[in-house]
This record gives structure tokens, sequence and C-alpha cells, in this order.
């Protein structure tokens, strides 16, 4: 990797998505001790329902989720990436929670969800690095059950106020309503709800 596309990553351009080498200096077991899942969505995740992991990366959210949703639930671990996904699997597998999460390769602007099939959805850190946050959010849209909800965590040191307000107006456009903010660590943070 060029110094041009390290610096890329490092502003979270539109566009150009975390390489593979670079999640393991954040995706990992401390993180959690900073995004402490149960937390961050553990009153959204309950057993049995399907969520979505949107941009999985190494998959501490996914493993989290899995714990979450019991025996009766599924995990659907989203990424562009194969190399995210291999992460992902190689993680359930070590923690016996391999029949609980859907490993799902996306497509870059389309993300092949089914409709109205999932109860929760969770886009962290990932949706400054979509080049059309529009197609992306009807699509997660699409794939939510009514009324279900997305929450949306973007990084504090990419994403400013305003850049945050303006991803906000855009998944209101794609049929979401904005229940209000989360209070979570160093990051810019919403709930939303998918309007019928």
């Amino acid at each position: 990797m060029g110094l041009a596309n390290l610096w890329r990553t490092f502003r979270g351009d539109a566009g150009h998505v975390c390489p593979v080498w670079v999640v393991g200096t954040f995706d990992n077991r401390f993180r959690t001790l900073v995004h402490n899942p149960d937390k961050i969505f553990g009153d959204l995740v309950r057993p049995g329902m399907t969520v979505l992991d949107l941009g999985c990366g190494g998959g501490v959210f996914s493993i989290a989720m899995a714990r979450m949703v019991g025996d009766d639930g599924r995990v659907i671990a989203v990424d562009v990436q194969r190399g995210m996904l291999g992460k992902v699997a190689r993680r359930a597998v070590k923690l016996g929670l391999q029949d609980r999460i859907r490993l799902h390769h996306a497509a870059p602007g389309d993300i092949r969800l089914d409709p109205r099939s999932a109860d929760f959805a969770l886009a962290s850190m990932m949706i400054h690095e979509v080049p059309d946050a529009f197609s992306f959010l009807s699509q997660v849209h699409d794939a939510l059950k009514p009324e279900s909800l997305l929450l949306i965590l973007e990084p504090l040191l990419h994403v400013t106020n305003n850049r945050f307000r303006v991803t906000l107006d855009i998944a209101r456009r794609a049929g979401f309503r904005i229940l209000g903010p989360r209070c979570v660590p160093f990051s810019q943070a919403a709930l939303l709800q998918a309007e019928k």
C-alpha cells in the first residue's frame, strides 16, 4: 500500500475502504473496552433476532451480537472484502459461534440482501467509506422489516458534526426516521427506524 492510499485510509475518504491489514490494529478485544457492545447495542439486540453487521470488518461486533441473538437468532456479517469475512469466520469457529453467523460478501454498490428479512442493523464506522450513501442506506432500509432499527456509528476522527448531519439527512431520504443520538465514546452515533 502506497502512502497516498494510507493517507486516504486515515482520512476516511468515501470510496476507500479500510484495508484488511489495518483492521487488526483497532478491531480486536481491546476495542470492547472502549466500545462495549452491551452498552452500545445490548438493549437493541435480543434472542431470536436476525441482525446485520454492515461493514463487519474483523467481526468484533458480529461475535458480540451472535452471543446476544442466541441459538435461534442469526447475524449476517456483511463486507465487500473477503479478507474481512475470513477474519469473522475464524473468530466464530474459535468461539463456537459459526452456526449463528452467516457471512455475506457484498458487491461494491450492491449489498444484495433479502428484502424485509432483518430485525436490526448496525453500520459501525463504515458509512463514510461508502461512495453512494443514499443507495447504500436505501438498500439497508429495504433489508429491514418495517419499524426495525438501524444504529449508525461513525468515527469522530473522520466524520465531523456537519458531515454526520448530512449522513442523517440522506438516511431520512432513504426512508429512515431519526430517533435520536446515542452516547458512544469517540463516535458520532444515532439510532434510526425504518419507516413502512
